[in-house]
């Protein structure tokens, strides 16, 4: 029976190339698992994508539309969609920017908590500046990458958020 080596016509690898070959795929994998090797702060903003957003900005709540439920809206058996309940008839409720209704103790305590309307996700602005500034980004980079064509160099995702650029990236 041929050795491994002869099998695949390839000569064992001597110590010191293997250790430069581990020492390699170890930083690689380093670089992969959100580059650790980075200072933490600079990149703060990205880990909004991994955090629940921050409540809705208590000016944009205020200015919900409130809505006095009509006798057609109670007929066709409309439900608040978090507690499930039908609206009455002469109900007041407040309705989303994305024309979701909802009853005020339902939806109030919900933009509490975080800032999209629970079936679609439309944000409402927040009072935290640094979340707005990473939608700014993220509008940004969406921006880049409809211009790029889609995400042209998505294949160096672990970089493409410090760059503005292929180009950049490759300097």
């Amino acid at each position: 029976m041929a050795s491994y080596f002869d099998e695949h016509n390839c000569e064992p690898t001597n110590p010191d190339e293997q250790y430069r070959q581990n020492a390699l795929l170890e930083l690689a994998r380093s670089l992969m698992q959100g580059l650790d090797l980075m200072d933490p702060g600079t990149l703060d903003l990205s880990d909004w994508d991994q955090r629940l957003p921050p409540p809705a900005a208590k000016a944009a709540v205020q200015k919900l539309t409130v809505v006095i439920i009509s006798p057609e809206q109670a007929d066709k058996g409309l439900k608040c969609p978090v507690c499930l309940l039908e609206f009455e008839e002469q109900e007041t409720v407040r309705e989303m920017p994305c024309k979701h209704l909802f009853h005020s103790g339902c939806i109030l305590p919900w933009l509490g908590k975080t800032n999209s309307c629970p079936l679609c996700r439309l944000e409402l602005p927040t009072d935290n500046p640094d979340y707005e500034e990473f939608k700014k980004d993220k509008e940004r980079q969406r921006q880049r990458e409809h211009r790029l064509g889609g995400p042209a160099w998505s294949h160096v995702h672990v970089m493409a958020p410090l760059f503005d650029s292929p180009e950049e990236y490759f300097k």
